[in-house]
């Protein structure tokens, strides 16, 4: 039989981290969403992907707001691997957090653009962004649903986590098949689909664990075996 323990240390540490992983989703959608109110007529909730907000003059305004979310998402992963029970592999699912913020980095370094007509295009690096932000965020919950499972102070959220991990995994196939590329049978709902992952999917799933992490933090440092 295996015993795991862990010795949760800088609570203080880990309440910013949790502040972090509730600031990040519900800033990013409040930054897009102010956007969009602003865009011209031609701009499209349903057929556009947040993504086609950076090719405008304006559009450095959600560079930065991937940048900001990538940042918060960092911290968010630090503090919420101090906050589980350790495992073996343990590091995986804050490490895929990781490279989800990696993801919106690459978003804001390399943007969608417009062409003559007027429409956003990928100059051939932004998709990268794309594929790896909604796969690693949606592997990232299925692999610490099962850290999770170890830690008898998160159990309570080890179906939740797993079951939206593989929604969220459905969702990235569903969108890179059926919706995102030119032609495919839902290109033209691919910017609504888009937003229903992230808001009804990944973003409440994440600010789910990052409140559990700051109730928490808010208690002693304790030795924690399972």
């Amino acid at each position: 039989m295996v015993t795991t323990s862990v010795l949760v240390f800088h609570p203080g540490f880990q309440r910013w981290a949790a502040r972090a992983g509730v600031a990040g989703p519900v800033l990013f959608t409040a930054g897009f969403l102010v956007q969009e109110a602003f865009r011209r007529d031609d701009y499209s909730r349903i057929a556009d992907p947040i993504s086609a907000l950076e090719a405008d003059p304006s559009g450095w305004v959600q560079q930065l707001n991937f940048l900001v979310f990538a940042v918060l998402l960092t911290i968010f992963a630090a503090g919420l691997h101090r906050g589980i029970a350790a495992t073996r592999f343990g590091w995986a699912g804050p490490a895929l957090l990781g490279t989800a913020a990696v993801g919106l980095i690459l978003a804001a370094v390399f943007p969608l653009r417009e062409d003559p007509a007027g429409e956003p295009y990928d100059p051939g690096l932004h998709v990268i962004s794309g594929v790896t932000f909604f796969s690693s965020s949606a592997l990232a919950l299925v692999v610490l649903s099962r850290r999770f499972a170890a830690d008898p102070r998160w159990r309570g959220l080890v179906s939740y986590v797993a079951v939206t991990g593989v929604i969220g995994l459905g969702c990235f196939v569903m969108l890179g098949r059926c919706a995102m590329p030119a032609g495919a049978p839902l290109h033209d709902v691919a910017g609504l689909l888009q937003r229903c992952t992230l808001l009804l999917v990944t973003f409440p799933a994440l600010v789910t664990i990052a409140l559990r992490l700051r109730r928490l933090a808010c208690r002693p440092p304790a030795l924690i075996r399972s």
